[in-house]
């Protein structure tokens, strides 16, 4: 054991050592590897390791002239490193239309992850800014880490994909902890494991691997109660209801190609009225933008919905929707429509959080003026709608629609005031690339997190997969994989009573967030009286 623990610690001097590119390069490196944390690879060690080697790069920043700006930029590479590889399957989209977009990939490529690692920059500078000696610098990389984390899902709309939480994608048993903490206090308690392993590669590991060892059974308990939870709690389903998910699998270069719009159509309604197995189906749910034309100047595909929803079933699609006229030229949503008995319109859903430069083009006056568009081929923006809403819909529990990219922010896919019984999230992947790219896979973790978080089920269409029903608990019930045409047909799982984490939203985050901080700046060698005297601002 000696023997092992002295090898940890010359082999954490080494890391500590490292300056200029080398230590550039293996951050980066860690950086890529912890991608493998996330779905579809679920190899949690690697995220774990990274978060370890942050501390250690720290440790050698702090020790040398620059540290604030040593620090950063160990974290912008290993950001990078983890985004670069994380993130590969956006550049798919700009190849729907090669001509007019792919050349924005190299940029794209470079801005997308070298933008978001700059979260990772700053926080990575602010621990080097409060770092403390021993044991406490581990709760200040989790606090600022954290916190850069919160700060990527709000900053700009917000993009928060692939945070720590989901790299426990290959444990649900882990992943039920959301449900009461949800994803970004779960997040900074797995970045908070990790780091606690750099205490290993200390001189004093012997004394200090009691910290380690100590969050290390704190997993081992969240993970045996989510998994009392999992064995204490079947799926329950909604009598009377009866799902069919229809899945097009259309190539998004093909969807609104004049020669093949009606054949797109026919294929929605065939899919829809195909035999099934089990009992008719009572809702039909298509993916997001399934029509390819404008149901509004289509009365025979508003003809096709009548005899659809004949006998009391009911639609619920995603479609491009024509607002009133203004100043600027036609309004343009990205809608959600339920259609009843009879091809009757009750009720409209227009998408809150649009992607940008998918569906808008964020400084449009600069960038335009560039020649960069937004990759969907419609002119203008789409316009915002004013966020979450339940709808009633009949012979089902009311239901909250999210339109593809809205399923990924943590406590804000309900009406407050008005929690539905079920989520319906309707999506085009297609964008996201061929069946074997990971953007589908990443996006039904999501799904998965979004259904434990609030207790409640998710219907998810999407156009080329991967179509699934998710009960309550984030267990698949039926799925249709990527690349794949067909249905889904499935009974309605029961939602459960509002979680902890509804209630709550991210209060418990904050409040580890501040502990952290108070345990890592004022637990530090000198105590109370260093804590209070922050350590001098160098870059």
């Amino acid at each position: 054991m000696t023997q092992i623990l002295a090898a940890l610690a010359r082999t954490g001097d080494v890391v500590r050592g490292l300056t200029g590119w080398r230590r550039f390069l293996l951050a980066f490196g860690l950086g890529l590897l912890s991608a493998l944390a996330f779905a579809p690879f679920g190899l949690f060690p690697f995220l774990l390791i990274g978060f370890a080697a942050l501390v250690l790069f720290i440790d050698g920043a702090v020790a040398r002239p620059r540290p604030i700006r040593n620090a950063g930029f160990a974290g912008w590479a290993f950001g990078f490193g983890q985004f670069l590889a994380g993130l590969y399957w956006v550049a798919y989209a700009f190849l729907v239309d090669p001509l007019e977009h792919a050349w924005q990939i190299p940029f794209v490529a470079m801005l997308l992850p070298g933008g978001l690692a700059f979260f990772l920059f700053g926080a990575c500078a602010l621990a080097a800014w409060l770092w403390r000696d021993g044991w406490p610098r581990i709760f200040i990389l989790a606090a600022a880490y954290a916190l850069a984390e919160w700060l990527r899902g709000h900053v700009l709309t917000g993009f928060p994909w692939d945070i720590p939480a989901y790299g426990w994608g290959a444990l649900p048993s882990v992943l039920q902890a959301v449900s009461a903490v949800g994803s970004y206090a779960l997040s900074l308690l797995t970045i908070l494991l990790g780091a606690s392993f750099a205490l290993l590669f200390d001189r004093d590991a012997r004394r200090l691997a009691v910290i380690p060892g100590a969050l290390a059974l704190a997993f081992v308990v969240i993970g045996g109660a989510g998994a009392a939870r999992l064995a204490s709690m079947p799926t329950a389903f909604v009598p009377g209801v009866e799902l069919r998910i229809v899945q097009p699998d259309v190539p998004q270069d093909q969807k609104y190609l004049p020669e093949d719009r009606v054949r797109n159509w026919r294929r929605l309604i065939l899919l829809s009225v195909a035999k099934s197995k089990g009992p008719r189906p009572t809702h039909i749910i298509w993916p997001e933008a399934a029509p390819p034309f404008l149901l509004s100047r289509e009365p025979e595909a508003m003809d096709d919905i009548k005899v659809l929803t004949s006998g009391g079933r009911v639609l619920m699609t995603g479609a491009v929707r024509l607002g009133v006229e203004s100043e600027t030229g036609q309004i343009v949503f990205n809608s959600f429509y339920i259609f009843a008995d009879q091809g009757k319109l009750l009720a409209t859903y227009d998408k809150a959080h649009l992607v940008p430069l998918g569906e808008y083009v964020p400084y449009a006056h600069v960038l335009n003026a560039l020649g960069i568009e937004k990759i969907v081929n419609q002119p203008g923006s789409f316009t915002p709608g004013p966020g979450p809403r339940t709808l009633a819909v009949p012979g089902a529990p009311p239901v909250g629609p999210l339109i593809c990219y809205e399923i990924l922010f943590p406590h804000a896919v309900t009406e407050p005031g008005h929690r539905p019984q079920w989520l319906v999230n309707v999506t085009d992947d297609s964008w996201f690339g061929p069946p074997s790219s990971t953007g589908p896979k990443q996006h039904l973790l999501t799904a998965r997190v979004r259904a434990i978080e609030e207790g409640l089920p998710v219907a998810r269409a999407a156009n080329t997969g991967i179509s699934a029903v998710i009960d309550p608990l984030g267990r698949v019930v039926a799925k249709l994989g990527s690349g794949k045409m067909g249905v889904v047909d499935s009974r309605l799982p029961k939602a459960l009573p509002p979680t902890l984490y509804h209630r709550l939203g991210d209060g418990f985050y904050w409040l580890l967030v501040l502990a952290c901080l108070i345990v890592g700046v004022f637990a530090g060698r000198g105590g109370w009286r260093e804590g209070l005297s922050r350590p001098p601002f160098r870059m």
